[in-house]
């Protein structure tokens, strides 16, 4: 039997396990990652020109959809309301978080970004035949 390493490349399969591990520096980030949501009662999702879309308006067209879906499941705008009303509140959401890093010296940040990027690099060229 001849088995090919990785990419179908002499020593392709060590440098993708190097390139994978060295990936894993961008673990090192999310501990200095905070989020924080400003998605308080009352705040709007997200706005077309001067309306503001509150959550509220998101789950009403919500709801319908999803009475049209029970009453008659072959409706696509009765599949088109939910998903699109679920799709503009996760897109409002991820639109009003805060994020921010705690204090991290500049040395710290530059290993793990070379760690993260240079595994990224590591990994595809295993991979290039």
């Amino acid at each position: 039997m001849n088995f090919k390493n990785a990419g179908g490349t002499d020593g392709g399969s060590m440098r993708f396990l190097i390139g994978l591990i060295m990936m894993s520096g961008g673990y090192l980030l999310l501990p200095s990652i905070i989020v924080d949501p400003s998605f308080g009662l009352g705040s709007y999702v997200f706005s077309i020109g001067n309306f503001l879309v509150t959550r509220g308006l998101v789950i009403v067209p919500f709801l319908f959809g999803i009475g049209i879906v029970f009453y008659n499941s072959d409706n696509k705008l009765g599949w088109l309301l939910p998903l699109g009303s679920l799709t503009a509140l996760v897109f409002g959401i991820f639109a009003n978080l805060n994020i921010r890093f705690t204090s991290m010296s500049a040395f710290d940040l530059v290993v793990i970004l070379v760690l993260f990027v240079g595994g990224i690099g590591w990994l595809l060229g295993s991979l290039r035949r």
